[in-house]
């Protein structure tokens, strides 16, 4: 079937814009002996991206509570980074660099430095305990970490762990970390290193899974994210021409700014950092999500865009409802990393109607963030659809029973959904098995189930057992091999449930031993000890008897779901 632009919407102004000639003219190329679709014009390169960004010099690049950085400030300050990671440290192009904090303004100097440097940036998930953290790192064998206060408690006292650079500390730093202020000297000017990434050198090493003894690192290339850059840039040129075609009021040009509500170590997160640099965007920043500091930063640094999971954007749409004065500035909502509700759609399109639009992004880590989109006009009508393959992006939906990219099944057929194109991961680090089980030929399973009915894509269930809890996969063994570690605890079961705000929430089932009265609150307490809180079961039945199964031993967790819901 391959690539589908329907004679509706969106479809015939992407054809056009991707056509040769086009501002966002894509060629036929071979990449690793993979038949793909990239764009013509660049930037080609992360690099090349930043140093191509049209914001001049006094622009705010980065807001943060009541600080702001200018986009000159801020390559001073990338380029002092990138200074000591190479000319001090004696990093080289392909050495890796892991990032463990939250949404700081420093998370894109480190990202930044290392980029340019023609190093590979390791994202660590905040919620992580010191065990996930410092097992990821060794696995990724980084040679320096950047990290924030609590990230350092959380590694203190590790062994055999890289030089740790502490941004925003107080007092003395411990042992053996140094302080970002000793390493980010100020300087009137410093050239950048002297190298140039090639478009399929790897960019970054992003872990999808929470454990220790097997994680699962996702290789991505500077190709990768330019595409999903450039796909981005290209969707958002099809509304603005969508509206002036239809003759809707053009309003002067703005200058661009984002909410970035997504955390940076997540893939949608980092979308959003580069994707401000390509436009010369105002990047604004929360440590944690809080819908006044939110209305505030939307008002005073006139925002015009807010992106993150559903949970989060729900909020902002309320405030946009609630004050539009406030909110004037905002013109795009984008979601993505969790199912979004078709009533929160319907709800931009109607009540924030002329104002705002909703958009949503489709895809995972594997796929460089979305490898779907759903915008605009598009979207108000087609809510439940997760949009169409973005621009490069082949699409097929497989029989999943035959284990081959090559069964595909009819229009209409719910089927395994599989993507090629120049956003596809290169694999996962240091693990061919796991790669060969995802990768065939370049197509990507994506492990999630869906159907495709007149070129609109729906995700109707997950292959795989994982459950989305507001942006953060659950991964459903992982959280029983930690029940059944549980004294008490003879059987157990790890379902999604629905949630108004995360979108699902994580639900245990558990059958204790014989003998023993079960505690909810003193094994969720349990667990917490080994598991990031967003892990952590909110619910857990108990039952009497053993758990359903199939003839052959499998767990009935649809059942169980029923149950839930009772």
């Amino acid at each position: 079937m391959g690539e589908h632009a329907d004679r509706t919407g969106l479809g015939p102004l992407l054809a056009e814009l991707t056509a040769p000639g086009g501002e966002f003219a894509m060629l036929p190329t071979v990449v690793d002996g993979v038949p793909m679709r990239v764009h013509e014009r660049g930037p080609h390169t992360l690099r090349e991206l930043y140093l191509a960004t049209p914001a001049p010099d006094d622009r705010v690049a980065t807001v943060y509570g009541s600080e702001h950085v200018t986009y000159d400030e801020h390559r001073r300050r990338v380029a002092a980074l990138a200074r000591w990671l190479t000319r001090e440290q004696g990093l080289a192009p392909g050495d890796r660099v892991a990032v463990a904090m939250r949404n700081v303004p420093e998370w894109t100097v480190a990202f930044w430095a290392a980029i340019v440097s023609g190093l590979v940036v390791v994202p660590l998930n905040a919620w992580w305990t010191g065990e996930q953290l410092a097992g990821a790192v060794g696995h990724a064998d980084a040679r320096v970490i950047v990290a924030d206060p609590e990230r350092v408690a959380a590694l203190a006292g590790r062994a055999d762990l890289p030089p740790i650079v502490r941004v925003r500390g107080e007092g003395r730093a411990p042992d053996g970390v140094l302080a970002w202020e000793d390493v980010v000297r100020a300087a009137d000017e410093l050239p950048l290193p002297a190298v140039e990434p090639a478009p399929d050198d790897i960019a970054t090493l992003i872990y999808t899974s929470g454990t220790t003894g097997a994680p699962k690192g996702v290789v991505s290339t500077h190709r990768n994210h330019v595409a999903n850059a450039l796909n981005v840039a290209c969707l958002g040129r099809a509304v603005a021409l969508a509206a002036a075609r239809r003759g809707d009021p053009v309003a002067a040009p703005a200058r661009p700014g984002t909410l970035l509500a997504y955390p940076m170590f997540h893939i949608a997160g980092l979308n959003g950092l580069y994707g401000a640099v390509l436009s010369g965007a105002t990047l604004a920043l929360m440590h944690h999500w809080d819908p006044d500091e939110a209305l505030r930063l939307i008002a005073t640094e006139r925002l015009t865009n807010a992106s993150g999971v559903p949970a989060v954007l729900r909020d902002v749409v309320e405030l946009a409802v609630e004050h539009p004065a406030e909110t004037a500035s905002l013109t795009r909502v984008a979601m993505g990393g969790a199912p979004i509700p078709p009533s929160l759609v319907q709800r931009v399109a109607t009540e924030l109607a002329g104002r705002a639009s909703a958009a949503n992004g489709y895809g995972a880590t594997e796929t460089t963030s979305a490898v779907c989109a759903n915008t605009g006009a598009d979207y108000a009508a087609h809510p439940d659809s997760v949009g169409r393959p973005v621009p490069g992006t082949e699409l097929r939906i497989v029989d999943p029973a035959t284990g081959s990219v090559d069964a595909e099944v009819g229009d209409g057929e719910v089927g395994e959904l599989c993507f090629r194109g120049p956003q596809i991961m290169r694999g996962y680090w240091r693990d061919p098995e796991a790669t060969a089980a995802v990768l065939h030929d370049g197509w990507l399973r994506s492990g999630d189930l869906g159907l495709r009915r007149d070129g609109w894509v729906h995700v109707v269930d997950r292959a795989k057992d994982v459950v989305v809890r507001g942006g953060e996969n659950v991964y459903c063994g992982e959280v029983e091999a930690a029940l059944l570690a549980q004294p008490g605890v003879h059987e157990a079961a790890v379902v999604g449930v629905p949630h108004p705000r995360l979108g699902e929430d994580v639900a245990a089932v558990v059958v204790a031993t014989p003998g023993v009265t079960g505690d909810s609150d003193a094994l969720r307490a349990a667990l917490g000890a080994t598991l990031p809180p967003f892990a952590v079961p909110a619910t857990v039945l108990w039952r009497d008897e053993p758990l359903p199964r199939t003839a052959t031993g499998k767990i009935l967790k649809d059942t169980l779901r029923r149950d839930l819901a009772g």
